[in-house]
């Protein structure tokens, strides 16, 4: 039998063995086709939520992840400052919240090079979005598209983000972050990249179509009517409601009413989610109404919660030169904190540097 080899860790290393995390939060939403209520309820009001209390708060429009399927270039810097514009019109802070587009900090490819090192083939095998995405085409789609998941893991650990907000479908990814960093840890014998706890909660954070209670609402629909679009005006916003698909049965007497009615949940979850309250609420307020009475209602509310939103994007919009110059400033302090933490990486690694 050969000799055991341990690894022997250099004195420098030993602050980056020991070190506690700063409460850190990390996310960011793609910059495809437009926002939606879906990013609105399930991202961006969880986001506007998390900024000025115990965590340091990190957003990205994530125009990298974009172009893992062709984007026209014009069309794409158009949607990164509509994402931008829509987090802010919802209540982000730029002075609270760090705020800038992931392409403009160069430290996400270097580091997500290196956890594409990390990961395996067997872990990419298993994402579910990459299966869902490439479907019968899986030979001709982007090695990016594949490999995509690993640069997510990149844009969270480059901050040694501690929480990321996701919706459901996104909790994988999260995962897959926190094998990424315990392997990374433990090949190198470091206690470096935090395990990533993702944060769920809160009612309609998987928003649902408008048409098809079974489908996620989507940027890429068939149709308008699927989706509340969040630059969709007033009038917009009251027909879309007003004309989506219930059943022809009243609002139950309990939640459990809800079960096998899926149309009827989702409508029941996005005007609790506006309303800040929870579908047990919304149920034991509106039991008995039929939709006649409610679907007017929600149309109402989601008016009075949305509107506002979409005209201060339309606002922000007319001035994309303020918008690049916010982005620019949110880069330059996300480097501040993403290009430290990638040199311990590249230190940690042995990468040579002049």
């Amino acid at each position: 039998m050969g000799k055991r080899r341990f690894l022997t860790i250099p004195d420098r290393f030993y602050t980056i063995m020991t070190q506690s995390f700063t409460p850190r939060v990390f996310s960011g939403i793609k910059p495809s086709g437009g926002l939606t209520l879906g990013n609105y309820l399930g991202a961006i009001k969880r986001f506007v939520g998390m900024q000025g209390g115990e965590f340091e708060t990190v957003y990205c429009v994530v125009d990298m992840h974009a172009i893992t399927v062709w984007q026209d270039p014009t069309e794409l810097a158009t949607a990164t400052r509509e994402v931008a514009a829509g987090y802010m019109a919802a209540g982000l802070d730029p002075t609270k919240s760090i705020l800038f587009n992931q392409s403009q900090v160069s430290a996400h490819a270097e580091l997500g090079w290196i956890f594409n090192c990390v990961a395996r083939v067997g872990w990419m095998n298993r994402m579910t979005q990459f299966k869902d995405k490439a479907g019968s085409n899986a030979e001709k789609v982007s090695l990016g598209l594949y490999a995509y998941p690993s640069l997510m893991a990149a844009d969270i650990l480059l901050y040694h983000a501690t929480h990321v907000p996701v919706g459901e479908d996104q909790k994988q990814h999260v995962e897959l972050t926190r094998d990424i960093a315990a392997k990374f840890n433990h090949d190198f014998k470091v206690d470096f990249f935090p395990e990533t706890e993702p944060v769920i909660e809160g009612p309609a954070t998987r928003v649902m179509n408008l048409r098809d209670g079974t489908k996620k609402m989507s940027k890429s629909g068939e149709s308008d009517m699927e989706r509340i679009n969040m630059l969709d005006d007033a009038d917009k916003i009251a027909k879309k409601f007003k004309k989506a698909k219930t059943d022809p049965e009243s609002l139950p007497e309990t939640l459990d009413g809800l079960k096998d009615r899926p149309e009827a949940r989702n409508l029941v979850d996005i005007y609790s989610a506006l309303n800040d309250s929870t579908p047990e609420a919304v149920i034991a307020e509106y039991a008995g109404a039929g939709w006649g009475q409610f679907k007017p209602t929600l149309a109402d509310l989601a008016v009075a919660k949305l509107a506002p939103i979409s005209e201060e994007m339309q606002r922000l919009m007319n001035d994309p030169t303020e918008i690049d110059r916010i982005l620019a400033n949110g880069a330059e302090k996300a480097r501040g904190i993403a290009n430290p933490i990638l040199k311990d990486t590249y230190d940690i690694v042995g990468f040579l540097r002049g």
